[in-house]
């Protein structure tokens, strides 16, 4: 049974204690990774600090993006390997674990190619006065990674923070610890200096808590619940620390009766399973006009019925969930819905196969959803839909901005008019409109408002998150 150890410093480091690591499609022990300390935390940002103050921070922005570029090169080449990591540590089907490793060497692709490409501007002022900006980095981030898309995620904040030249101290989940450990031997393969990428295994009252805390810290990257969110944001605000913070959400997609329903039912039918429904961005209300409410619900409920739950390496439509604790939580939802009388429209199908103590759970579709029932407002985190009756434009308008979320949004209809009008009343930091990216590609900026949470991931947009504009002021008056 594999040890994983901590990775500070370019070398692997040795704990005394050690937390299991489980298989969620059988429900069993494959390993164990190294439970961290905030002694480790603390050496973790010296190295960090150390390599800031060496060959990474002196090294040219252009030879930076060289070595993401070669990162992602690295990934693309070993992206089975990664796509198993993820799959046996996360449970999802490997198709899926696929898609995660080549999307996150598309961010250090991203990224690396637009190291040299971060520009300052000239400000024009009277007489003598000369004026710029330039952008620098904070010196040494912190990444705290969720479980549901431990390598994705890791990307997507580290790639940007490495591109404005930090270096990086990450604190994956410990459910899901395996891939963070696995990319740093390909970092010290593609020639990252030591001390650039660290990681430091454990738990979140542990080491995340001291992470959050760390005075060296010059911003804190955070996904996850709110709850937790908060708290990481109070200790970052007693050293004056930015944070971005994803905090989850309770995404709708709004189907009128002009759409196109097909397309709508595949794409909504989509984004409630993938990851078994453990995505921040999943849409797990769908709001439906009452005069196609039987005909799309009865759609959906027909789509629900033939998708298939089973181990990650079966890659069927859905894995398990990523724990117990996670299957227990999502059952208490199911059976509240139950006790308060709403309606099952579909279930899926767990396969006979599956391991008799893997973390399964029916994707269920709820009918006639009322939208203040708690499974229309609360992040369930699972495959479970809630189908929401609308009137009119502003009915659905109210219901979609009627929960304490607001992360992303899908609009189906063919009036134009009507789509953009809902684009800019939506409370959401994302909008999609006859489609829906769950969270979208690379380049889209990604982030939410109200509880989901602030600051910007992905696209261009995520690299000034990740420094700090100076303003240079020259009077050449009073120059030589």
């Amino acid at each position: 049974m594999n040890k994983h150890e901590l990775w500070i410093d370019g070398r692997s480091r040795k704990t005394q204690d050690w937390i299991p690591v489980l298989d969620p499609s059988e429900g069993r022990q494959v390993g164990t990774i190294a439970r961290g300390t905030p002694e480790d935390i603390d050496l973790a940002v010296t190295a960090a600090r150390a390599a800031f103050a060496g060959p990474w921070g002196s090294l040219p922005p252009a030879d930076r993006g060289r070595l993401l570029l070669r990162l992602g090169e690295l990934l693309r080449r070993d992206f089975e390997k990664f796509a198993s990591i993820e799959s046996l540590d996360v449970g999802k089907p490997l198709s899926q674990a696929r898609a995660d490793a080549v999307a996150t060497a598309r961010y250090f692709e991203f990224y690396g190619a637009a190291c040299d490409k971060v520009h300052g501007d000239t400000i024009p002022l009277n007489g003598n006065m000369t004026a710029y900006t330039v952008w620098e980095p904070h010196g040494v981030t912190a990444h705290i990674v969720p479980w549901n898309y431990p390598l994705q995620m890791l990307g997507r904040s580290v790639a940007p923070s490495l591109a404005m030249g930090n270096c990086t101290v990450v604190k994956p989940a410990e459910d899901t610890s395996l891939s963070a450990l696995a990319l740093a031997a390909l970092t010290e393969e593609a020639g990252f200096p030591r001390g650039v990428y660290n990681v430091v295994t454990g738990l979140g009252e542990e080491v995340g808590t001291a992470l959050s805390a760390h005075p060296d810290i010059g911003h804190i990257s955070f996904t996850g619940s709110p709850e937790i969110g908060m708290l990481v944001q109070q200790a970052a605000a007693r050293n004056a620390v930015p944070v971005t913070l994803e905090l989850g959400g309770k995404s709708p997609q709004i189907v009128f009766a002009d759409a196109n329903l097909d397309a709508a039912a595949t794409s909504v039918v989509r984004s409630i399973i993938q990851n078994a429904g453990q995505t921040c961005s999943a849409g797990s209300r769908v709001l439906i006009e009452d005069s196609i409410y039987e005909q799309f619900s009865k759609e959906l409920a027909k789509r629900f019925a033939v998708l298939k739950v089973g181990s990650a390496a079966r890659d069927l439509d859905l894995g398990p969930v990523i724990s117990n604790n996670q299957l227990a939580r999502i059952q208490g939802y199911l059976d509240i819905a139950k006790k308060d009388g709403i309606i099952t429209l579909a279930e899926g199908l767990l396969s006979d196969e599956n391991p008799p103590n893997g973390f399964y759970v029916k994707p269920t579709l709820l009918g006639n959803v009322c939208p203040h029932h708690r499974v229309a407002q609360e992040e369930i985190f699972g495959p479970v839909l809630a189908a929401i009756r609308f009137k009119d434009e502003s009915d659905a308008i109210a219901i979609a901005n009627g929960t304490p979320y607001g992360l992303v949004a899908g609009v189906w209809t063919s009036n134009i008019g009507r789509a953009m009008r809902l684009a800019k009343k939506v409370q959401s930091g994302q909008v999609f409109i006859n489609d829906y990216g769950a969270g979208g590609g690379v380049e889209l900026p990604f982030g939410g408002v109200k509880l989901s949470g602030h600051g910007r991931e992905k696209g261009l947009a995520a690299l000034s998150g990740f420094a700090s504009l100076k303003t240079i002021v020259i009077n050449d008056a009073h120059s030589a």
